[in-house]
């Protein structure tokens, strides 16, 4: 297996600046961790794209749930997604369900054009509370850009959604999004995700011992990047 991906979130610089320092590949930059993660303001991503080389990826998200909202929200989140490219962002974060549970490919269409072509992105965990995966997954396939799937296997965490992943994994088919594992993450768990073939893990306050009042510890993040490496050298 190659060197897993390891990514963490980031709410400013000084987080970017000590997650690169323990080893993280990639940020999840967001604000407001009290909605789980909205779309950050142009100068704070400046400000991270200043301080660190690695990739950052952009949250797209203006509100607490995985709607997109009504038209006029949706339209300030274009602009705020045509701003952060204008600023340099080149890689994001989004994903919206419909009432009924399903991707809202409009919404989803209408923000990847924002952002335009050439940019990549993760459908994060709205995945991980739609109405069917597998439909999904379906109406998903082949969208300019989309990398990567960002999931617990469940809405309750990956204690929950550990099958769910393992046999996602399985069944993955040459060109598939990445699965990238996050929501819960434990070590505990990694054992067996990475013998199931997933090579992508993603944690925020678990490198956060004061939570999310307080900074990204650098020495967290190596703890994971050091086991993920391990598991690497061992296999």
């Amino acid at each position: 297996m190659s060197r897993p991906i390891f990514e963490v979130i980031a709410l400013d610089a000084d987080d970017a600046r000590a997650a690169q320092a323990g080893g993280a590949d990639r940020l999840e930059l967001v604000t407001d961790m009290s909605a789980d993660g909205l779309t950050p303001r142009r100068e704070v991503f400046a400000a991270v794209r200043a301080a660190v080389d690695v990739p950052v990826r952009v949250m797209l998200r203006g509100r607490a749930d995985f709607s997109a909202g009504d038209a006029h929200e949706v339209e300030a989140l274009c602009a705020a997604a045509a701003a952060l490219r204008t600023e340099g962002a080149d890689e994001f974060v989004l994903g919206f369900l419909d009432s009924g549970g399903g991707p809202d490919l409009r919404a989803v269409r209408l923000l990847t054009d924002a952002v335009g072509s050439g940019a990549r992105w993760t459908f994060h965990r709205a995945i991980d509370h739609c109405a069917d995966r597998t439909t999904l997954r379906a109406a998903l396939r082949g969208l300019p850009g989309h990398d990567t799937y960002l999931t617990a296997g469940s809405a309750r965490g990956v204690d929950t959604g550990l099958d769910v992943l393992v046999a996602e994994a399985a069944g993955g088919a040459p060109g598939d999004p990445q699965l990238m594992v996050g929501g819960g993450l434990r070590a505990e768990h990694l054992p067996r995700l990475l013998a199931a073939g997933i090579d992508a893990f993603h944690v925020g306050g678990a490198v956060r011992p004061d939570g999310w009042a307080g900074p990204v510890d650098a020495e967290a993040v190596r703890t994971w990047r050091d086991l993920l490496d391990a598991s690497v050298a061992v296999g």
